[in-house]
């Protein structure tokens, strides 16, 4: 694996991909056609995302060698020195790109990057405020989009459903995290409270998950085609996962199942994409 193949795997792109469309989506529900600024927070947040989960993987090393012993760091296809050098370049870029949107843009990116270093540092480890800062930095990214478009108030929607949302898959990875995270001492939902309460916890989510999709089609905020979408593309698969996440599950099998949870999450952002046009 060369050394920029290595970098690129680390930035985790598909991942970043959802914040960036999150943006996206926020941009296009504020309807003033400021796409400039949009497609600017977009780039800015994909990178400042990328640039998270390379710090994210350079402090979990020793972690991952349990969890994820194929990752570039753990598995030696890039140095510690690089990962961090990369994390740094990208959100000091992130950073330049949202100064050029406006000031209030500029504050929020400086604020979520933050977040997002803090997390990683002193915030993962802990029971469900850890959780609580990914799913708040991952809804603030659809207002984000509306900060840079000029009208923050019809994203507020997408921010409180995607803020639910990911809080449900958080604890999903905490249940498929379980076995390095406790051989690691990190303190999760899953490695404090049980796997059962843990296992609780993320159905009581994935139920809210359901209702707040619903809750723009029923309040007639999006058109009809947003509810069609939902309930014949979205609900099968998040229903699966919900049926799924049983007792019997290893981690890798719990694993697939977040990462089916996430694309999933894309299906509903074209439902937005459909329901909110005009």
């Amino acid at each position: 694996m060369s050394r920029a193949k290595g970098l690129y795997k680390i930035s985790r792109p598909t991942t970043s991909l959802a914040g960036a469309l999150a943006v996206l989506m926020g941009g296009y529900v504020a309807g003033t056609g400021a796409w400039l600024n949009v497609i600017l927070a977009v780039i800015a947040t994909f990178l400042a995302s990328a640039a998270a989960n390379a710090w994210n993987d350079y402090l979990d090393i020793e972690i991952d060698r349990i969890n994820q012993p194929k990752r570039p760091l753990p598995a030696g296809k890039i140095s510690p020195r690089a990962a961090l050098i990369f994390s740094f370049s990208l959100t000091g870029l992130a950073l330049l790109i949202a100064a050029f949107i406006s000031w209030p843009a500029f504050l929020v990116a400086l604020v979520t990057a933050v977040a997002l270093y803090v997390y990683s540092w002193k915030l993962k480890s802990t029971v469900l405020m850890g959780n609580a800062t990914i799913a708040t930095v991952s809804a603030v990214s659809a207002i984000f989009g509306g900060v840079a478009a000029g009208n923050v108030r019809p994203s507020l929607w997408l921010a409180l459903i995607i803020f639910v949302t990911i809080m449900g898959r958080e604890v999903l990875k905490t249940l498929a995290d379980y076995e390095g995270d406790l051989r690691g001492q990190c303190r999760t939902v899953a490695t404090v409270w049980g796997l059962r309460r843990a296992r609780i916890i993320f159905y009581i989510l994935a139920g809210l998950t359901l209702i707040m999709m619903l809750l723009p089609s029923i309040l007639r905020i999006y058109k009809p085609i947003y509810a069609v979408i939902v309930i014949l593309g979205v609900f099968p698969v998040l229903i699966y996962i919900i049926l799924r996440v049983s007792p019997e599950r290893t981690g890798p099998q719990l694993e697939k199942l977040s990462q089916l949870m996430k694309y999933d999450f894309m299906i509903w952002f074209t439902a937005v994409l459909l329901g909110a046009s005009a």
